[in-house]
């Protein structure tokens, strides 16, 4: 596995939009539910999740669609319609980029994988941990630092 230098910058297919981070990443997660399927159009969404201090777009307004959720901001290209970055509300502080909008994401390996009971039966991934739906709030913090501390 590749570590990410920083600060390493990502865009969208098209290029119009541009993101950098300035830090390593929290964590990162793969996602098998329904939703990220359908807005990847493919077996589950990686992510890579930074925290906001470490992440800034660089050109361009991302704009929000996909799912349209309360709580969950997911935001895209104007242009060519990539989904490039996510919100949650109850994780304020943090943002999650997809990690395929790196130049080379190869570092990104999934060390958390949720949503497995939506999962797509013959999908696998070198994920750590696995979870039918999400992490519980009381595990969330041991996952980071975890991360953190093999990272």
């Amino acid at each position: 596995m590749n570590s990410l230098p920083s600060p390493r910058e990502s865009t969208c297919r098209c290029g119009r939009v541009r993101m950098r981070v300035t830090c390593a990443p929290c964590a990162t997660f793969v996602c098998h539910c329904r939703g990220c399927q359908r807005m990847t159009s493919s077996t589950f969404s990686l992510t890579a999740m930074f925290p906001d201090e470490g992440f800034e777009v660089i050109e361009s307004e991302p704009v929000k669609g996909g799912a349209h959720s309360e709580g969950i901001d997911h935001y895209h290209c104007p242009h060519c319609k990539s989904w490039v970055f996510t919100r949650v509300a109850k994780l304020p502080h943090f943002v999650n980029v997809r990690a395929t909008m790196f130049d080379e994401p190869d570092w990104c390996v999934p060390f958390v994988k949720t949503m497995t009971r939506e999962k797509l039966p013959w999908v696998t991934t070198l994920a750590v941990y696995s979870y039918e739906g999400f992490p519980p709030p009381g595990e969330f913090i041991k996952l980071l630092q975890e991360y953190a501390a093999t990272h």
